[in-house]
This record gives C-alpha cells, sequence and structure tokens, in this order.
C-alpha cells in the first residue's frame, strides 16, 4: 500500500520543454526559481547529512555547543517563519560552506582553521536565521580573527586574542548582539548599516522601468571565496560608488537589448564578491556549490559588468541543471581547447565555457543589432560567436555526453548555428578571425609536444637539403598537455579590444612600456614592421611563442605565406623543428625560413 501523499517523497523535475528552452536561451524566471527551489532542497539534505554525521562525535565541536542545539533553532525557526529559514538556505555562501565542510568532515582533517571552526559556522546560520524570524534566543558562534559573521546580515569585529575562538549571539524583544568575552557589539536597526564594531553586509539596487535588480556586494561572508574560507576585504566607498553606477548601466543595456533576460537574471544572480580592477581583464568565476553568486573584478564599464553577470548567471543555471540531470559522464583528461583559457579543459570545463559564452555571445549580438558601441559590439559579436561554435562542434561528437547531454548542445545549436552567417563589419570579421588564429596557434605552440621522431626525420630532411619536406612527416594531430611550454601573452588581443572600443591611443601611455614595439606595430596595422620586430625578437629568444605565432600573423596579414601558415597551423612543429636543429647546429638558423619550408605542405 502506498504511503499516504503527505508521507510520499517529493521530487524536483524539469520537462524536456523547459529543458530545451534552457538550451536555447529561452529560460523564464519560472525556470530559473524552479532550480533554486532545487538548491534549496539539495543543501537542506546536505547540512541534515553533515549535522548528523558530525554529531556523532561531540569531541570535533571544540569550545562550541553540540551540533543538535543548531539544528534545534533551525526548527523552532522553520515552525515561527519557514521563509527566514528558506532565505539562509538559498543564500550563496550556506551552500559553499556545506560543501566544503562536508569534504573536511569526509576526508577527517583541518582546513583553513580547525575542523570546529567550520561545524560550528552551522550555529552562525541558524542564529542569522532566528533574526530574520525575530526569535529570542540564545547561542555561541565562531569568531576567525576576530571577526564573528552572520551570514546575510554582517560582522562583529572583536580584538583578537586568538586566531580562533567565540562570541555569543543574544536576542530578545527584536534586538540582538554579539558579545565576546569583554565587548558587546549591537545589531544596526537598519539592514546592511555599519554601526559600532559592526559592518553590514551591503547591496546595490537598480530600476529600469518595471525591471528591479538587487545584488549583495558580500565582502564579508568567510565562505565567499572559490575554493576556501577567507578573510574579510571591505569594498572603499568609492568603489562601491562606482559598482552602483556600473550596476545601473549594466540593467540598462540588459533591459534595453535583452528583455526576457532581464527578467530572469534577478532570480538566478543574487549576490557579487567584488573584487578590484585588474587592467585589461574582466574577470569572474563562480562555482556549482555557491548558487547564485559569482566573484566579480571591477569591470571598466557598463558593457563589461553586463557581459559578465550573463557569463556568470549561464554558469548558476548549467551548475543547477546539472543537479538535476547527468548531460556527461565524469572525464578528468585536460584535453580541449577553448579560446577563453590558456590551459586545455576537462570536458566539464569546456562544456560549461561554451553554454556561458553562448550567452555572452548573444549580448554583443544584440547590442550589434541596435548599433550601440558598434565597432566593439561587432567585433566581440564575430570573435565569441565564432569561437563558442567552434568549441561546440568539438563538443557534440565526445564520446562521453550523454543523451540529454547531446540533446542540450544541439539546442545551443539551434540558436548558435544561424548566427555565423549574420552579416558583421569586414573589419570586425577580419580582426575576430586574426584574434582566433592568434589564440589556438599560442595554444598549440606550448601545449602540444609533436612526436620526437617525426621532429628527427624532419630535421634530416633539412639538414640533407630538400627542398621540400616529405608529405608524409607534416601531421600534427596530437594530444594536449596541461603542462604550458613557456608562457603567454594576451596583449594583441588587448590592444586589438582597444582599438575597437574607441578612438583613442591603442595603449595607455603609463602601460607603454610592457607591450613590445612588435605587439604594438601589429596593433596599429603597420605589419612590416611588426614583422621586422617580431624577426629581432627571434634572433634573441627564438623559443617565445607569442613572437612565433606573432610573425605568422604579420606574415598572413600581407598576403599568403607559406611560413605564416606553417606559424599559425603548426607552430609547435615549427619550434620543435627548429630546437632540434639549433642543438646539432653550430651557424644561426633562421626559424622563418624553416617554418617557410614547413608551410610548403600546409594547407592554408
Amino acid at each position: 500500500m502506498p504511503p499516504p501523499a503527505e508521507a510520499r517523497p517529493t521530487f524536483h523535475r524539469l520537462s524536456w520543454q523547459d529543458f530545451d528552452a534552457l538550451a536555447r536561451f529561452e529560460g523564464d524566471e519560472d525556470m530559473v526559481r524552479r532550480l533554486r527551489r532545487t538548491e534549496r532542497s539539495r543543501r537542506k539534505l546536505l547540512i541534515h547529512s553533515l549535522l548528523t554525521e558530525a554529531a556523532k562525535s561531540p569531541e570535533r565541536m571544540g569550545p562550541l555547543p553540540p551540533l543538535d542545539s543548531a539544528w534545534e533553532l533551525f526548527t523552532r525557526t522553520e515552525a515561527r517563519a519557514p521563509r527566514a529559514v528558506n532565505r539562509m538556505l538559498t543564500n550563496p555562501y550556506t551552500g559553499s560552506w556545506a560543501g566544503y565542510t562536508t569534504r573536511l568532515l569526509r576526508d577527517e582533517k583541518d582546513g583553513v582553521g580547525p575542523l570546529w571552526l567550520h561545524l560550528g559556522h552551522a550555529h552562525a546560520i541558524a542564529a542569522a536565521a532566528a533574526i530574520h524570524a525575530g526569535l529570542d534566543f540564545e547561542t555561541t558562534i565562531p569568531v576567525w580573527h576576530g571577526n564573528a559573521m552572520l551570514p546575510s546580515l554582517g560582522m562583529a569585529r572583536f580584538i583578537a586574542a586568538a586566531p580562533f575562538s567565540t562570541a555569543t549571539v543574544r536576542g530578545e524583544a527584536g534586538h540582538y548582539s554579539v558579545s565576546d568575552s569583554g565587548t558587546t557589539v549591537s545589531l544596526p536597526d537598519a539592514p546592511g548599516s555599519d554601526g559600532p564594531g559592526w559592518r553590514g553586509l551591503r547591496r546595490v539596487r537598480s530600476q529600469v522601468g518595471a525591471h528591479r535588480f538587487s545584488l549583495w556586494l558580500d565582502d564579508l561572508d568567510p565562505y565567499r571565496g572559490l575554493y576556501e574560507p577567507i578573510q574579510p576585504e571591505r569594498l572603499p566607498g568609492a568603489d562601491l560608488a562606482a559598482w552602483q553606477r556600473l550596476v545601473d548601466e549594466a540593467c540598462r543595456l540588459a533591459v534595453s537589448h535583452l528583455p526576457g533576460l532581464a527578467r530572469t537574471m534577478p532570480v538566478g544572480l543574487t549576490a557579487l564578491v567584488p573584487k578590484p580592477r585588474v587592467l585589461f581583464r574582466n574577470p569572474s568565476a563562480s562555482t556549482g556549490e555557491a548558487f547564485g553568486s559569482a566573484v566579480v573584478g571591477l569591470p571598466a564599464d557598463g558593457a563589461a559588468l553586463a557581459e559578465t553577470l550573463i557569463h556568470e548567471f549561464q554558469h548558476i543555471v548549467l551548475g543547477g541543471l546539472l543537479h538535476l540531470v547527468e548531460l556527461y559522464e565524469p572525464d578528468p583528461r585536460e584535453r580541449i581547447y577553448v579560446p577563453w583559457r590558456d590551459d586545455p579543459r576537462t570536458l566539464s570545463g569546456a562544456f560549461q565555457g561554451v553554454y556561458a559564452f553562448f550567452g555572452v555571445t548573444a549580448f554583443w549580438r544584440a547590442l550589434c543589432a541596435a548599433g550601440v558601441s558598434a565597432r566593439r559590439s561587432s567585433f566581440e559579436f564575430a570573435y565569441w560567436r565564432r569561437q563558442s561554435w567552434n568549441v561546440l562542434q568539438v563538443l557534440r561528437t565526445d564520446a562521453t555526453l550523454t543523451a540529454a547531454g547531446r540533446r542540450f548542445l544541439d539546442g545551443i545549436a539551434e540558436r548558435l548555428g544561424p548566427w555565423q552567417t549574420e552579416a558583421v563589419p569586414a573589419e570586425a570579421r577580419e580582426l575576430a578571425e586574426a584574434a582566433g588564429r592568434d589564440h589556438l596557434a599560442g595554444w598549440r605552440a606550448r601545449h602540444l609536444r609533436p612526436n620526437p621522431s617525426l621532429v628527427a626525420a624532419l630535421a634530416a630532411a633539412w639538414l640533407s637539403g630538400r627542398t621540400r619536406p616529405p608529405a608524409s612527416l607534416v601531421t600534427t594531430d596530437l594530444p594536449p598537455t596541461p603542462v604550458p611550454d613557456g608562457s603567454w601573452s594576451r596583449a594583441r588581443m588587448d590592444l586589438v579590444r582597444l582599438t575597437v572600443a574607441d578612438a583613442g591611443p591603442p595603449l595607455s601611455a603609463d602601460s607603454r612600456p610592457a607591450v613590445p614595439g612588435a605587439t604594438l606595430a601589429y596593433a596599429r596595422g603597420d605589419f612590416a614592421e611588426a614583422a621586422e620586430g617580431y624577426r629581432a625578437d627571434l634572433a634573441r629568444t627564438p623559443d617565445c611563442p607569442n613572437s612565433l605565432v606573432g610573425l605568422g600573423l604579420a606574415l598572413s596579414a600581407r598576403g599568403p605565406h607559406p611560413a605564416a601558415r606553417a606559424l599559425l597551423r603548426c607552430p609547435e612543429l615549427v619550434r620543435a623543428v627548429h630546437r632540434h636543429l639549433r642543438t646539432g647546429t653550430p651557424r644561426p638558423l633562421d626559424v622563418e625560413q624553416i617554418a617557410a619550408w614547413l608551410g610548403q605542405l600546409v594547407p592554408g
């Protein structure tokens, strides 16, 4: 006999119709809410399992109360105000904490600080939920270097007598405080505000028409880091104002050009971990455990922030989806080229990247169609549509995909495929193609290792005076190695982006000395000077991947050239043969001549 309805387990499901909509960038608010509910249930189960396992060994709690008291406070709070518990369960860093602490408990080891510090964070989460619910209570929470965190609320600051200690949280009649042995810090009545000894958790809000956006800027929570707990890094007031301005700009762009996304993104992206600006970069990252959050460096403008938020939102959606359906089998091999990273990626990493940059492509496509920042948006659209498509085509034939994974990638292809032939200005298309060749060639030079016997045979053919290399020897179908052979600079790509972003000089004066002259010449279109510069660089450092590829790009820009074909299509082979010949030949060898010789058999 089946159990009564109220006793039956409930399962989170997603219809194939919704699955396909998410793949095609057509998800709506309800779909994202369901992913959030899935995460909430998953975390509740994970926390229950964590506390149950930890409670078997009370000595693990050190100076803190037993974990049963945390669960009892959760239970009281849920009976009084279920939304308060749900709020804590959907806090992104509850997921980060639960995953991190579960791994510590499983491996029976301390992490950043003693194990009791991390197990005891359950008391802090329960206390924060009780404060949101307005309960009277008293509990003890961990303190790390004088910082006592109440997640989603803020942090009490004490003079640290020891690296790891405890504090008492009390609440009565709606007034709450945190105390150590000699100091009491009262929580302000206004959420997000600071007070004596208290740092409130701040957020930025923006409204564009009927669209409302709200993002926590969490610079306090110890579990906001990607891999392990980190110390607070309070955002200066000037940076807080900059974030507000940029969020306003990004939201206006999203509402104007991707209104459907502007409705769904606030449901799935609720918190940012702000980081300092990085010149020429839009650094960001997220994890599947912290659903709803992303670590983001301060961007240069609103378009860069909008691009980054969309990118991370796509990661968040896919991370939630992966907790419902298996899209690929586990495969730890780092074997796939992706243009957004300088190292080979696992299939899971490449899959995540394709979905994220599919969203980025959609953003720049919308701006390009509207004529917004026309040179920049047309270049970014041309670049990302092609690069995302290339990786997508590789993934679609991978043996580790499940049927659901193939269906998901096919859904992306339905949208991304037709975009490949949409008209863009010739300048944007040519710059995007050159930028793509640049990065791929640099990756090949550093991560592909030709067979030594092949290299030796080609070197022998060169030394014997053959005018053409043996046709059977010019092959470069190789597996990559994660260990790079040499460094890589993205200066050329940075300069290209600067030239399409504004009408000013390609590089600011304070940064100009850090960029080689050949690269500056290439960026301003002086390809003859660039070629001469790269030749001079190679005469000094013949193994430099940037100079090898730069010479190929400069030669290619001036017309078909066999050396350019080899340097861009198989730079790893040119480099390896030149190295081999240098070790056994006392006279100087011109790498360009070897490239031109090999390039006779390399298709254009």
